[in-house]
């Protein structure tokens, strides 16, 4: 068994594409249009074309909303992302506008830091120190 699709929810699926390839680097692997709105859009890693796809999903359930406010509220980061080196992707990014409610930090074994994805969600990055 191994995770093929995972997902996180997005207030507006143009910007979550934006942002999510533009700035975090993703590749748009599937983008098929779901009703007058709504997209299956999924995004991978460049270096994993055919590894576990992200799916940008409307946030349209009702659940949703309070889901995402009391983990925002509560600063818990609703996915986690690996990269190699945290303080330079963490540089990077805020080079390109991103906006970090928690700098990197070194917890033992593993380096984090944690950005607002611009569409409702906090996102953790992560990296064992070298």
């Amino acid at each position: 068994m191994k995770i093929h699709l995972t997902s996180v929810f997005v207030d507006d699926q143009t910007e979550a594409e934006r942002f999510y390839t533009e700035i975090l680097g993703f590749v748009k692997k599937h983008d098929v249009p779901l009703g007058e709105q709504d997209r299956w859009l999924t995004v991978v890693s460049p270096d994993e074309p055919d590894g576990t796809e992200l799916l940008l999903e409307p946030a349209g359930h009702p659940a949703v909303q309070p889901y995402r406010d009391a983990l925002v509220k509560d600063g818990i980061p609703l996915a986690q992302f690996a990269v190699d080196d945290v303080r330079a992707e963490y540089e990077r990014l805020l080079g390109l506008g991103v906006r970090f409610t928690q700098e990197p930090l070194t917890m033992g074994a593993v380096a984090t830091a944690v950005f607002d994805d611009t569409c409702g969600n906090l996102i953790q990055i992560a990296t064992a120190p070298q």
